[in-house]
């Protein structure tokens, strides 16, 4: 599972923590269904958002949701699970993603993908998974042909950049895919008029996903000389930290405009989610969980393809994956949360009297919302 937001148990309320299981397990279930069990490895917590969207612009609606079987990533309980048209689009938007990313991979030549077996078994693999997420797109209106052309004018873009030049135009085929994807959710709900919002608020969703992406992988991209937008653009961390702090602002804005039914957990997630992830990779992580590649200086080793997939298959069959509180990661031996302890109710938000706390306004982003628009035992918005 990747993507930048990564809500921490200890700050959603007991029902949205509920939603968000609700969603995740959802798109990992809709891959599994359609495209078999490897696909799961695709789960992208960023693409869920358009699952949690369609939901937000709907509200409830008969079938949407289903009881899922017991789980170890849930504490081997069952759960609802979305199900339907959302749950199909974050489907075929995180094979598209996947193949990206295995793409950029082959490019850098990371790993084991700088040998020439593995690179041309990636690639076909990629292909596979853009064909998959085309089929699963269309089936909801979806034309991902927007999505690989924004992929394939990434390095056209990188290659014109010019120390001196601004941050924004490296981040613009992120920025206008994501806007495609995000405003496609208010057609699958049927809400023409937040079409238009819907994509401001994708593009500078994109836009700051970008930005993260870039300032975590500095160190690395440093390190074996590979491209970042950082380091060929000449700009510093300061003006990354100004372009991400204006794109959540932003999304917060876009937002209002936006006719939801219930935006509670879109707001959290796009709004205070998003300015925790600026937090996290900017060195201020969560108190209930370990803080973000620069919190602390990023490590140096990165294991191979095959030897952090035989360190991973050890930490699941000794348990330590799912029932340790946190676990080396098994390529960069950075600290990660416990998958059942990322999920466990060990923070009782029922009386912490998080459901008051903006009932005058949230002080960050204005939107005026009580009723679980706060972080919970905290309530520091």
């Amino acid at each position: 599972m990747f993507g930048i937001i990564r809500p921490c148990a200890h700050r959603l309320t007991a029902g949205l923590r509920a939603e968000w299981t609700a969603h995740l397990c959802g798109l990992c279930l809709a891959l599994r269904g359609e495209h078999g069990q490897a696909a799961r490895l695709l789960t992208n917590h960023d693409a869920l958002l358009v699952s949690v969207l369609v939901d937000a612009q709907t509200g409830p609606v008969a079938g949407r949701r289903r009881t899922a079987g017991p789980c170890p990533l849930r504490g081997m309980r069952t759960a609802p699970v979305a199900r339907g048209e959302g749950a199909r689009l974050a489907a075929a938007v995180s094979l598209v993603l996947g193949a990206a990313r295995v793409r950029d991979h082959v490019a850098d030549g990371d790993g084991a993908f700088s040998r020439p077996l593995v690179a041309r078994a990636a690639r076909r693999m990629a292909t596979g998974w853009d064909r998959a997420g085309a089929r699963s797109a269309g089936g909801v209106g979806f034309d991902t042909a927007v999505l690989v052309d924004a992929v394939d004018r990434q390095a056209g873009i990188e290659a014109a950049i010019r120390p001196g030049d601004t941050l924004v135009p490296v981040t613009e085929p992120t920025a206008c895919a994501t806007g495609a994807a995000f405003a496609h959710t208010a057609r699958v709900a049927g809400r023409p008029e937040n079409v238009e919002p819907l994509a401001e608020a994708g593009r500078l969703f994109g836009r700051l996903a970008h930005l993260l992406d870039a300032v975590e992988d500095l160190p690395a991209d440093t390190a074996r000389g590979a491209f970042n937008p950082l380091l060929a653009t000449g700009r510093d961390l300061a003006e990354a930290r100004r372009l991400c702090d204006d794109a959540v602002r932003g999304i917060a804005l876009a937002l209002r405009e936006v006719r939801f039914m219930d935006d509670r957990l879109a707001h959290v997630l796009l709004v205070h989610e998003s300015r925790r992830a600026v937090e996290r990779t900017f060195g201020a992580g969560c108190a209930h969980a370990p803080s973000g590649r620069h919190a602390a200086p990023p490590p140096t080793r990165r294991r191979g393809l095959i030897a952090g997939c035989a360190v991973w298959t050890g930490l699941l069959c000794s348990c330590r994956l799912c029932c340790a509180s946190t676990y080396p990661d098994p390529w960069t031996e950075e600290e990660r949360e416990g998958l059942c302890h990322r999920y466990a109710d060990c923070c009782d938000c029922g009386d912490c009297g998080c459901t008051r706390c903006c009932e005058s306004g949230c002080p960050r982003c204005g939107c005026g919302r009580g009723d679980g628009c706060c972080d919970c035992c905290g309530c520091d918005c």
